[in-house]
């Protein structure tokens, strides 16, 4: 599943193009992914104007002039994709690309216009149409933590939020309540940088090392927005391209392979807990 740089990725390539255009020519092709579209989906996007698009924690919001937000999530397999930008160069409706294309749309911004498309082949994805003075007490929203990369994370929120916790520090930071849009690969990632155990006991963290964990997180989620994400198997961009962070993962599905840290001798192991992938070096990274 796509994590948060993946979707900012997104967001980012999506944002020149839809951030104020006017939806038209809106085309919904199935009833349903993940679950069933909003009633009278499409109805409700044509004719508006799109004035921003947020991310919150793994999800794109889009709030809309209509006084809605349109809400999506990529799930595995959902991507965007955007083609010409010529205005006229569209029919009646607009045109479907693939069998997998669930939505299809026309963005007009002053003389230009361009197609928006979203695929979904196997259908985790999903989207939503939520009135936007209630977007953060739905239940989609509500209860999320803060996002990694904006000032309420800190090494004292993570403090407050692990006190007394006995479960691990790998599958706490996992925990969409205690910070919002991270996902195994980066918590992995992260856990390696800070040379902390994933096996530690999240309550058992000092002080100090949670605030280097906490700047550890924000500098490997920009480095791996700055590389496009990382392109595992289905996740591609806006534009069609493909995430490179996964060449400069230091830990991440290296099992077998030389610890790259400066002067450890040790080997990357794997271990599954609750029910994901660790991937960490127990020479370097110590309880």
């Amino acid at each position: 599943m796509p994590e948060l740089p993946e979707v900012e990725t997104v967001r980012r390539g999506l944002q020149p193009v839809l951030e104020g255009a006017h939806l038209t020519r809106v085309r919904q092709n199935r009833p349903d992914l993940r679950f069933p579209f909003p009633e009278r989906f499409a109805e409700r996007l044509e004719g508006a104007t799109v004035e921003r698009i947020d991310r919150r924690a793994k999800y794109l919001l889009m709030p809309l002039s209509t006084g809605e937000t349109w809400v999506s999530h990529l799930g595995m397999t959902g991507r965007f994709t955007l083609d010409g930008e010529q205005l006229g160069e569209f029919g009646e409706t607009a045109p479907v690309a693939g069998k997998h294309e669930h939505v299809s749309l026309c963005a007009v911004k002053g003389r230009t216009a361009a197609r928006v498309g979203f695929a979904d082949a196997r259908r985790f994805g999903f989207m939503g149409l939520i009135p936007t003075d209630e977007v953060e007490a739905h239940p989609w929203f509500a209860g999320l933590g803060p996002e990694p990369l904006g000032n309420a994370f800190s090494g004292a929120h993570l403090a407050e939020a692990f006190a007394g916790k006995k479960q691990n520090v790998k599958v706490s930071l996992l925990d969409q309540r205690i910070v919002a849009g991270l996902g195994n690969i980066y918590v992995c990632e992260a856990l390696y940088r800070a040379r902390l155990s994933p096996l530690t006991a999240a309550g058992k963290v000092s002080k100090p090392r949670l605030e280097t964990l906490a700047a550890v997180v924000r500098d490997v989620l920009n480095d791996a927005i700055e590389a496009g994400g990382s392109t595992l198997r289905d996740f591609a961009n806006a534009e069609g391209g493909q995430g490179y962070f996964q060449h400069r993962f230091d830990v991440y599905g290296r099992e077998g392979q030389a610890c790259l840290g400066e002067g450890c001798t040790g080997v990357v192991k794997r271990m599954v807990q609750a029910g994901r992938s660790t991937f960490w070096c127990p020479s370097c990274q110590r309880r």
